[in-house]
């Protein structure tokens, strides 16, 4: 039985882009909304998934749990779904300071401050 799927992407490439729009309609930029069978669904994100390359997919779906949907992520991005007790919480990772890579810079004050 074929049931609704929401599919957003990030920066992912323009092809993946061209490809999702064959099966679902791309209702603002990078997000996807179709109707899919369950296989169809799986096939279209396992191809997804294989290319998104530095941008970020998530994946939306009906599924018999407490929330009533599943939800699927490929790439790296500060949100990342964790299962707690059978409910799928969105964890926020850490902000990463661009400063934190550099060498620390040693300050050189007058005598006397």
């Amino acid at each position: 039985m074929a049931s609704m799927v929401v599919l957003a992407t990030t920066a992912v490439p323009d092809h993946l882009r061209g490809a999702l729009s064959r099966w679902m309609i791309e209702v603002t930029p990078g997000m996807f909304v179709g109707t899919l069978s369950a296989k169809g669904r799986d096939e279209l994100w396992n191809a997804a998934s294989a290319v998104v390359g530095d941008g970020a997919a998530v994946l939306i779906h009906p599924d018999d749990t407490e929330q009533g949907f599943s939800l699927r992520t490929a790439g790296e991005r500060r949100r990342r779904p964790v299962d707690f007790d059978g409910l799928t919480l969105v964890a926020m990772s850490p902000k990463e300071d661009p400063r934190a890579a550099q060498e620390p810079v040693e300050e050189i004050w007058p005598e006397g401050w």
